[in-house]
C-alpha cells in the first residue's frame, strides 16, 4: 500500500475513533449507570387506527421479505469486501519488490507472529533483556490535533507516528518501562515506569512525574539511554515500512476472515 493509501486509510480511522465527544471513562460511565425502570404495564392503545398501524408493521415483516433483505445486504457486504482485497492486494504486488534494508548495525532479532497486532524487537546486552513492541495501530491524532499545520500536509508526505513499549530488565530487580511515538524527526517518550517485577500489575503504586514534567537534563539522559540500546534515528525508516507491510497482510487477512464469515451459511 502506498503512503497516500495508508494515510488516507489511516485519516479515515482517526476521524471516526476521535469524532465522539465522550471519552472512554465516561462512556463506561454511562453504561455501568443505574438503568431506568421500565412501567410495569404499557399504556392501553388510544384508537383502533394505532392498533392497525401495529399489526401492518408487523405484517410487513415476514420471513421471506426478511431473508431477501439479508441476502442483498450480505451479498453487498461481500462485493464491497472483495473490492477491498483486490485494491489492497494490487497494491502490495506494486510494492513487492522493494526490498528494505536494514539500519547499519541493526542490533535485534524481530519477532513477528502472523495474525498479532505488534512485533517484538529484541535483544541480550550485557546482562540485560531488551524488547520492544511496536504496533501497527499507528497514532494519527498527534498529527491530525495541530490545526496550524494541516494545510502543509499532504497524503504523500503524511507519516503517523510508530507506538512503542520498551521494557528493559536485569536478571533481578525492578523492570524499565518506556511508552514511546516514533516520529520520523524523534523517539518521544511519553511516559516511563519502574515496574515491581514480582508484582506487575500491582494497583495504586506511585509511577513518578510524567515525563515531560521531569528535568530537561534528566530526559535527554534517559532519551541517551535509549539510543545506546539501539533506539536510534536511523531505526526509523526501516520500522515504519516495516509495519506498513505488516499492517497490509494483515489487513488482507482481517478482510478474509469477515468475507468467510459473510459467506458461511
Amino acid at each position: 500500500m502506498s503512503p497516500a493509501s495508508l494515510a488516507a486509510r489511516l485519516l479515515r480511522r482517526a476521524a471516526t475513533t476521535s469524532s465522539s465527544p465522550l471519552s472512554a471513562l465516561a462512556r463506561r460511565g454511562i453504561r455501568s449507570s443505574a438503568p431506568v425502570p421500565l412501567p410495569r404495564r404499557l399504556p392501553a392503545a388510544t384508537s383502533s387506527s394505532a392498533g392497525t398501524t401495529a399489526r401492518r408493521f408487523l405484517a410487513s415483516q415476514s420471513p421471506a421479505s426478511s431473508s431477501s433483505s439479508k441476502s442483498s445486504a450480505d451479498e453487498n457486504l461481500r462485493r464491497v469486501i472483495e473490492s477491498e482485497i483486490e485494491c489492497v492486494v494490487q497494491s502490495e504486488e506494486s510494492t513487492a519488490d522493494k526490498h528494505i534494508d536494514l539500519p547499519d548495525d541493526f542490533p535485534f532479532e524481530i519477532i513477528d507472529n502472523p495474525g498479532d497486532q505488534t512485533i517484538t524487537l529484541q535483544r541480550e546486552i550485557a546482562g540485560e533483556t531488551i524488547k520492544a513492541a511496536i504496533y501497527t495501530n499507528f497514532d494519527t491524532e498527534e498529527d491530525l490535533d495541530d490545526e496550524d499545520d494541516k494545510s502543509d500536509k499532504d497524503e504523500e508526505s503524511f507519516k503517523p507516528a510508530i507506538q512503542m513499549v520498551i521494557t528493559i530488565q536485569k536478571p533481578e530487580g525492578p523492570i524499565l518501562e518506556f511508552d514511546c511515538n516514533f516520529n520520523d524527526d524523534e523517539l518521544a517518550i511519553e511516559n516511563m515506569r519502574v515496574v515491581n517485577r514480582d508484582n506487575p500489575d500491582a494497583e495504586n503504586v506511585y509511577e513518578g512525574p510524567r515525563f515531560p514534567v521531569l528535568d530537561e537534563s534528566l530526559q535527554k539522559a534517559l532519551h541517551r539511554y535509549l539510543e545506546v540500546r539501539g533506539f536510534k534515528h536511523s531505526l526509523h525508516d526501516w520500522l515504519y515500512e516495516y509495519m506498513m507491510r505488516k499492517d497490509e497482510k494483515e489487513y488482507v487477512v482481517w478482510l478474509k476472515n469477515m468475507k468467510e464469515f459473510i459467506g458461511a451459511n
